[in-house]
């Protein structure tokens, strides 16, 4: 099992369009093999911040997810609407940042 914490800085007003853009996927995702969590939430101390927290059975399962076509158009769809990100995938003996 491993987990996947996504921290995205948004744009400013971005927030909505992201949100909008991010229900497909989540919808997508979470029907995915091996998807055991995935979720967003929104910083209460910054309005420009969002992480998506997730549970993956294995990293395959993460890789294959990077392949899915609901991926594919959120990422084109939020690519203007992001200032940074930074993902780390938690692995019980290791922390990978991507």
């Amino acid at each position: 099992m491993i987990h996947v914490i996504a921290t995205i800085t948004l744009k400013p007003g971005a927030l909505d369009a992201f949100r909008d853009a991010a229900m497909h996927c989540i919808e997508g995702t979470r029907a995915e093999p091996g998807c055991v969590v995935y979720d967003l939430n929104a910083s209460v101390t910054n309005s420009n911040r969002v992480v998506f927290v997730e549970q993956w059975k294995s990293r395959d399962d993460l890789e294959a997810h990077f392949t899915r076509p609901h991926m594919k158009a959120f990422r084109e769809a939020t690519a203007g609407l992001v200032e940074s990100r930074s993902v780390e995938v938690i692995h019980p003996e290791r922390i990978e940042t991507l």
